[in-house]
């Protein structure tokens, strides 16, 4: 059911929409649905309020311990690294400092392992889908993003209060919880 409403325009507004309208070949109409309907979904952020993930990311970019990058970027690195076969040894040696060290950041961050992956896929590095019981369903843009994540994530957790197992595909992982899971 369409309900009908009549807005008042002003000089600002009216220009904006002229402009969308010509930009994205749709009618007013539709042009104002998705803009009410871009709104909603992002009035925190437009009313001035930010959504937890908005003022995360404030967080760790204001700290200037993390950055924003593009995931080509991401990419085009990874597999440099892998050029030849095989990841670069000297890239695998300075990752894994990096791991070892977010793994006594982590120890006292995380109690969870799903709080860990959440926030990894928080930053972009992979999407998580929890299956309930400490199984969680990882899925990675890439084979190299896989294996870079998992490998941070094994190193990464080893000071958590519990043990994963990882069941490696291609480009998802099986991540289970608990303390009988560690072999």
């Amino acid at each position: 059911m369409t309900q009908r409403v009549t807005v008042s325009l002003d000089d600002d507004s009216a220009t904006a929409l002229e402009t969308l309208v010509a930009e994205t070949g749709n009618g007013q109409s539709e042009v104002v649905r998705r803009a009410l309907t871009f709104y909603a979904a992002n009035f925190e952020a437009a009313s001035g309020k930010p959504s937890d993930n908005l003022e995360q990311y404030y967080q760790m970019l204001s700290s200037g311990e993390h950055v924003l990058l593009d995931i080509d970027f991401l990419h085009a690195f990874l597999t440099y690294c892998y050029d030849g076969g095989d990841p670069d040894p000297a890239f695998v040696e300075a990752a894994d400092r990096v791991s070892d060290y977010h793994a006594h950041e982590y120890a006292t961050r995380f109690d969870e392992v799903g709080d860990l992956l959440e926030w990894l896929s928080f930053c972009g590095f992979l999407d998580v889908r929890q299956e309930g019981d400490g199984v969680y369903h990882l899925v990675f843009p890439s084979e190299a993003v896989r294996w870079f994540m998992t490998r941070f994530i094994e190193r990464s957790t080893v000071e958590l209060p519990t043990e994963i197992r990882l069941e490696q595909g291609v480009s998802k992982v099986i991540v289970t919880e608990g303390d009988e899971n560690r072999d």
